[in-house]
């Protein structure tokens, strides 16, 4: 069990995220120090050379100045006393570290500076009898066994004599001390990456922890849970994604919520009428009349189930894509049918307020079905003899069709919770023994034609129900998630 668990323990670190991203971060450290030694190298040497030839023309061209001057000794000009002109420039110029200057005469070395040579510049050599048989100046580098030479070359050619002064400049210090300091600096990098992975190793589990606090939270949630939440520290993304998760555990939390609360009214619902009718099919006799009676109540209480399933499974449907049959529907005559429909529900003042003329594309039935549910809530609120109105408006590019009574009103605690599913008014004389979801197909019709409903109520001052829809064409995935606008009052 231990060897499995330290098995266990050793895969998590060698195949986890902070493993993943040390690695890059190492794997790029060594890749950009890789070329960044690399250029470092090229650019150091190219600076040495161009250093070395800028030396060796300054040489040249004192050189030059003084073949063309005077001696200083006589103050008279050398012509063609070659050797005067060799001794007095070597006598008076010091070469720097690893340059040679070197006058030839006539295939041999006459003098040089410093005396001794390198072995690859022996008299014997063949870059010596090369260099004293040149005719014009020439510069130019060859291969020695200690590196590469530089070099430039001026010939002083005379009836007598044949002489030719050389500057050469080897390479191979400057060659090594340009790697010594590579050496030194890929010193330098392997100790600053290694020495910054570890801190990369700390950083990155310091940055993850966020994602194992995810990863627990994830793991210990359960269904009957669903209240832990992240700390969010910082704005970085990890901050960002602790954020959306906090929001997701916020919406399931809310969804399971509301879950439990629809399975525990729906069972409430059901489970009434169901006593009811048990408890009268018990209790049924022999007498014709009784029995009428039980059956008229079953029957009643049937149907109540019925409509209270049917209910259920229509705001099921409005969470499906396929809930609406959208068409161009004619405003004023859907106005008209809609009144001559609610006249019809109970006997009321019934007023058509307004028509509004112009053509929306949405679902008829649907629309229908939503002022009838009002209308026909309006009655439950209302006796006979009160004012129930009903009519449609266009206003700011939106059709808004609205049934408003003379009734007791709405309480204002009671304005968004009546929204809710199996939500009922605490209404004194309310007179519907429904489930409380006829609010709740309204809103979900409503919210399936991008709009929304609105509700503008006062105690003992009545209440107007507004449908709101956009009259822009709907999109086939409609809004359908916007929680914000379930219940909304306008400013009165």
């Amino acid at each position: 069990m231990k060897q499995h668990n330290s098995s266990s323990l050793l895969y998590r670190i060698l195949f986890s995220l902070r493993t993943h991203i040390v690695i890059g971060y190492v794997l790029l450290m060594g890749f950009s120090s890789v070329v960044g030694t690399f250029i470092i190298d090229q650019i150091l040497f190219f600076h040495v050379q161009e250093r070395i030839k800028k030396s060796l023309v300054q040489e040249m061209q004192e050189f030059r100045m003084l073949a063309y001057g005077a001696n200083p000794e006589t103050s008279q000009p050398f012509g063609d006393d070659i050797i005067s002109l060799f001794k007095v420039f070597l006598k008076s110029n010091i070469p720097d570290d690893d340059e040679f200057l070197v006058a030839l005469l006539n295939g041999q070395i006459y003098s040089s500076s410093p005396l001794a040579l390198p072995e690859w510049f022996k008299s014997d050599s063949q870059i010596l009898k090369t260099l004293s048989q040149i005719k014009i100046a020439e510069k130019g580098e060859f291969s020695t066994a200690d590196g590469e030479v530089i070099y430039l070359a001026q010939p002083i050619i005379t009836d007598k004599n044949h002489g030719v002064f050389v500057v050469l400049h080897a390479t191979a210090g400057e060659r090594d001390e340009v790697s010594n300091a590579v050496k030194l600096i890929i010193q330098v990098m392997f100790v600053v990456t290694v020495a910054f992975s570890f801190l990369a190793w700390v950083v990155a589990s310091k940055v993850l922890k966020p994602l194992n606090l995810l990863t627990q939270t994830t793991q210990s949630i359960r269904e009957t849970d669903l209240t832990q939440r992240i700390p969010v520290k910082g704005a970085e993304e990890i901050a960002q994604l602790t954020i959306t998760f906090n929001e997701m555990l916020e919406r399931l939390e809310t969804a399971f919520s509301s879950q439990r609360d629809f399975i525990n009214d729906a069972s409430h619902e059901l489970r009434t009428p169901i006593t009811i009718i048990r408890g009268h099919l018990e209790l049924l006799g022999d007498d014709p009349q009784e029995r009428q009676e039980t059956i008229e109540l079953v029957l009643d209480e049937l149907d109540r189930m019925n409509r209270f399933v049917e209910d259920l499974l229509l705001l099921a449907k409005s969470e499906q894509p396929d809930f609406l049959n959208l068409e161009v529907v004619e405003i004023n005559s859907l106005t008209l049918e809609l009144y001559a429909k609610a006249k019809a529900l109970a006997p009321r003042q019934w007023r058509l307020d307004a028509i509004a003329r112009g053509k929306i594309r949405a679902d008829r039935q649907r629309l229908t079905q939503a002022i009838m549910n009002l209308a026909e809530n309006a009655t439950h609120h209302t006796k006979e003899g009160d004012a129930i109105g009903l009519g449609s408006d266009i206003r700011n590019n939106q059709l808004r069709l609205w049934v408003r009574d003379t009734g007791e009103g709405i309480p204002l605690s009671d304005q968004e919770r009546i929204f809710q599913r199996f939500a009922r008014g605490l209404i004194k004389h309310r007179r519907s023994n429904g489930a409380g979801l006829g609010l709740s197909i309204v809103q979900a019709i409503a919210e399936a034609h991008s709009g929304r409903i609105e509700l503008f109520s006062r105690p003992h001052g009545g209440s107007t129900f507004t449908i709101v829809i956009p009259l822009k064409p709907i999109p086939k995935s409609s809004n359908r998630g916007n929680k914000n606008l379930l219940f909304h009052r306008p400013e009165s």
